[in-house]
């Protein structure tokens, strides 16, 4: 082991984690496009040597450290000229700090006080710039053409004593000169006699404190610019059991400080996802609060033993890294309520939040009396919503179910049995309930928790997106409004709102909410970055839609509408390149993709938008029908020959994808329809020269039209006519 003075230049990328759920695979790519374009030469031709990389970071030593900060002034240079003209959810920012001190050397790795000290400095820095400490300040200050704010004596994590921190200014105009607060004014004394006068004076002095104007504030480390109103985000709970069953009481406080601060208007509540998207995350408390740009932060401990709880919280100033109001519960685990009541009340004392009469009552409603039926609730929140596979769905139901076996009248359990039910109907999820009973499901679970709570806000959410697909505009945008009027910081209700917007003819102000949403959930699960982009796309800001698209489809590969919507995006942004790619991968998944079947899927849709997806389609290379089928107008039967052939007719044939079935037509206008795995009645008309059909509980209860053509192609010789649909291609003949 070696011990040596050096000069250790560390940086990191401003809100990496936020720009990889955006689009990871573009981020970590820039990351080494700078790193080998930029940094590196940058590092070789200042005599350094670039210690390791470190995920989004990298640690450099160099012997001078006028070196260093040559180096780091060419390196932020550089980028500023790169980044300039980048649109603002892809700029790509270092923060760089430097230090001058001790350092142990063991191989190739250093480390200590020296490493340590660089690593808190670069936290000071602002995006895109370099911040150094005192003893490099006081090697470099009359060597080079720069000028230095002061951010005086800055007390770090890890560091014992305070250290001098110095921001460098980049701009040639302020090279030669060092602002800030002067050295002699913090080592004034007020004396005794003036005390009063200080006193008197000190609340003139708040509307005018020009030093404030030198002293730059830790919010500029901030991934966004601070809400105007105070911002919290709760931390996920840790469960210091050492049981992982517990695990989900951890969770279920959590999500419920979550929900209930969530109903208050005057607070700023980073949604679940995010904040437990930072679970795992080294960083210190102000890291996490730049990262996820808030305020304040919760944070806290829970241990369960039997009947006891015993849980920590603390509300943390992430500005001045002050604790301001900390409390130990020793309670019996009957009394969690009560806990979670008292903390809510005292964040919102601390931040001096003023509550209406309506967020007072919200506030003080138990969402069940029972323990058990919580705790299964608490078990189905778990699951969350990132469904992939039907043991999720299934597993969440019952969950649910169990919470409303054990208490009928609670409220929030219904709802999320809503929840699920809308999603596998919008979905077409077959493998639980056919759409119609999944409709109907959602509707009932819908009505019986608004029936036992009219203000919540995840019944309000589902009957809105219910009500859209049945064309019923004004209600929908009622029920979303509603929604977040009753939890406005809800990241899902907002979403959703901005949806209805968007596909109700409000493009605008679907953007606005909609960017009110990603802020509400900086780090947002897959689904919701595919519904962003699906707002952004209806409002046609393509640019804006396509990576968050992009992420949903990278985190999605088999999601049909993430391909569908690209490839439709790529079209309107003039990529036809892309948008083949797209579209060639979607039918690679999808063989039956087509524009009939997408006309109807969206039939609810204003028509100005319907057009404009399916234009993008086309153009992109999406047939018409099923397997790009395309019948020969010659081949095409008439409505008098479509009459004979469903009068009391049975058909026997085969689908395109080998599947057998069997139709039967009656002549009342009654059809039934069987294969392998369906069996399902319906009911026919003719319309011109379409056959068009509804079966209950398939395809949204939707009438949908097909034709008949003969089959004269090489294709299944011994079947005589073709039907084509927007969901099929079935060879078949007359029985």
């Amino acid at each position: 082991m070696e011990r040596r003075l050096a000069a250790v230049l560390i940086a990191d990328v401003v809100g990496y984690s936020r720009l990889s759920q955006i689009d990871e695979e573009g981020t970590r790519a820039r990351f080494q496009a700078d790193l080998s374009g930029i940094v590196e030469p940058s590092i070789v031709d200042h005599h350094g040597r670039l210690v390791k990389t470190m995920g989004d970071g990298l640690l450099v030593e160099f012997h001078s450290v006028v070196d260093a900060l040559r180096c780091a002034v060419h390196v932020q240079r550089q980028k500023a000229r790169q980044t300039a003209a980048a649109p603002t959810q892809e700029k790509f920012d270092f923060r760089i700090g430097i230090n001058l001190g001790d350092i142990i050397v063991e191989g190739e790795d250093i480390h200590g006080d020296g490493v340590n000290i660089a690593d808190r400095i670069q936290a000071l820095a602002a995006p895109g710039g370099i911040a150094i400490s005192g003893s490099a300040y006081d090697q470099v200050k009359s060597k080079l053409q720069l000028g230095y704010v002061s951010l005086g004596e800055q007390k770090v994590k890890s560091i014992a004593e305070p250290i001098r921190v110095y921001r460098v200014l980049l701009d040639p105009s302020a090279a030669g000169t060092t602002t800030g607060v002067p050295g002699n004014l913090r080592r004034w004394r007020i004396p005794a006699v003036a005390a009063a006068v200080a006193l008197l004076l000190a609340g003139a002095a708040l509307w005018w404190q020009p030093w404030t104007l030198l002293w730059p504030t830790p919010v500029e480390r901030f991934a966004y610019p601070l809400p105007d109103k105070p911002s919290v985000a709760v931390l996920p709970f840790i469960n210091v059991t050492g049981n992982t069953e517990q695990d989900h009481l951890a969770e279920g406080l959590t999500d419920d400080l979550i929900t209930e601060l969530s109903k208050v208007s005057g607070l700023f509540v980073i949604a679940r996802h995010s904040v437990f998207a930072i679970r795992d995350s080294s960083g210190k408390i102000q890291d996490v609060a730049a990262e996820l740009g808030v305020h304040y932060v919760l944070e806290g401990t829970l241990q369960r033993a039997d009947t006891r709880l015993r849980i920590n919280v603390k509300l943390i100033d992430a500005v001045t890294g002050l604790s301001l109001w900390a409390e130990r519960y020793d309670r019996e685990y009957t009394d969690l309520f009560a806990v979670q009541d008292d903390v809510i009340g005292k964040i919102i004392s601390a931040l001096e939040v003023k509550l209406s009469e309506g967020e007072r009552d919200q506030l003080a409603r138990i969402p069940t009396d029972n323990l058990e039926a919580y705790d299964y609730y608490m078990r189905a929140e778990q699951e969350g919503f990132l469904y992939s596979d039907v043991d999720t769905y299934r597993r969440t139901l019952a969950y649910y179910q169990k919470a409303i076996d054990i208490d009928p009248n609670f409220a929030n359990a219904h709802a999320g049995i809503a929840r699920v039910a809308v999603d596998v109907w919008r979905n077409d999820y077959n493998f639980l309930w056919s759409a119609a009973v999944a409709r109907k499901i959602a509707y009932d679970a819908a009505g019986q928790a608004l029936k036992l709570d009219p203000n919540n806000a995840r019944a309000h959410t589902v009957l809105a997106l219910l009500q859209l697909v049945d064309g019923r505009e004004v209600e929908a945008r009622e029920s979303a409004s509603r929604a977040v009027a009753e939890q406005p910081n809800d990241a899902e209700a907002v979403g959703n709102l901005a949806l209805i917007l968007a596909q109700t003819g409000s493009r605008g102000q679907a953007v606005t909410e909609m960017d009110k949403a990603l802020r509400l959930d900086p780090t947002p699960p897959p689904s919701f970055q595919l519904q962003a982009g699906i707002v952004f796309y209806t409002a046609r800001e393509n640019e804006r839609a396509i990576p968050l698209m992009l992420a949903a489809r990278d985190a999605l590969p088999k999601a049909e509408p993430a391909r569908e919507y690209l490839t439709a995006a790529y079209v309107n942004q003039g990529d036809q390149t892309r948008a083949t790619q797209e579209k060639a991968k979607l039918i690679e998944l999808f063989p039956d993709a087509n524009l009939t079947y997408y006309s109807y899927l969206y039939d609810y849709w204003r028509d100005e938008d319907l057009q404009y997806h399916l234009a993008g389609l086309k153009a992109a290379g999406i047939p018409q029908w099923p397997f790009g089928f395309e019948g020969k107008d010659a081949d095409l039967l008439g409505e008098a020959e479509l009459r004979n052939l469903v009068n009391n007719m049975t058909w026997k044939g085969q689908h395109k994808n080998g599947s057998v079935f069997i139709q039967y037509f009656d002549k009342a206008g009654n059809t039934a329809y069987r294969s392998a795995n369906t069996s399902i009645t319906g009911n026919a008309e003719i319309r011109g020269n379409e056959l068009c059909e509804r079966f209950g509980g398939y395809f949204l209860d939707r009438m949908v039209c097909g034709r008949v053509y003969r089959n004269t192609g090489e294709e299944q010789r011994d079947r005589q006519f073709v039907h084509v649909t927007p969901l099929a291609v079935m060879f078949f003949s007359p029985g």
